[in-house]
């Protein structure tokens, strides 16, 4: 690739990127949700968006790198980002108490839920897709509604654990299952 058409291409997805972000987050603010929840939400997208661009863009065009792009960013985003900016803060980085109480655990849960796509000869489906876009409107729902104390989060939190939460193991212990029982891909040679 030519290095002009990379940086021709890269400048616009920052650009955006952070217009999304800063103009979100106000809005976000604007309305009285906390920095936590802006963060696990509309930052938290406004930073994959360009991911979300290039993942797009690469399946239209027929490349086969949309996954490790997406899971190498990720990668990268939480050691990395993290990591580098404990190392400039002078006194370390705040963790706020829900964050370690309930947000950590859906994102263990969130990469133990994507193990079995990652097993060897797998291609995402569209409803594993679907059920992981689900998951995370899900979440973000969840996530604006206790920061409101909306009248309704006691019912949302009731569905998420009855129905939602089952529905979720069963499909991963399925997928881990018909991936574990087909044979291996073959070597190309």
């Amino acid at each position: 690739m030519h290095p002009f058409l990379f940086i021709a291409g890269l400048a616009p997805l920052i650009a955006g990127a952070e217009l999304l972000v800063r103009g979100a987050s106000r809005l976000a603010l604007s309305f009285g949700v906390s920095p936590l929840v802006v963060g696990l939400t509309v930052v938290a997208f406004g930073t994959s968006a360009p991911e979300l661009a290039v993942a797009i863009g690469e399946r239209l065009t027929g490349t086969d790198i949309a996954v490790g792009n997406v899971v190498g960013s990720n990668m990268f985003n939480l050691p990395g980002c993290l990591g580098v900016t404990g190392l400039i803060a002078a006194s370390g980085l705040p963790i706020a108490q829900s964050l370690l109480n309930f947000d950590l655990w859906v994102m263990l849960a969130t990469a133990f839920a994507c193990l079995p796509i990652c097993l060897p000869g797998r291609a995402i489906a569209r409803f594993e897709g679907a059920l992981f876009l689900g998951c995370y409107v899900a979440y973000a729902t969840y996530l604006i509604l206790a920061a409101q104390a909306h009248d309704a989060l006691p019912a949302m939190s009731l569905v998420l654990a009855g129905f939602g939460l089952p529905i979720a193991l069963v499909t991963l212990v399925t997928l881990v299952v018909v991936a574990l029982r087909q044979p291996p891909p073959r070597s190309h040679r």
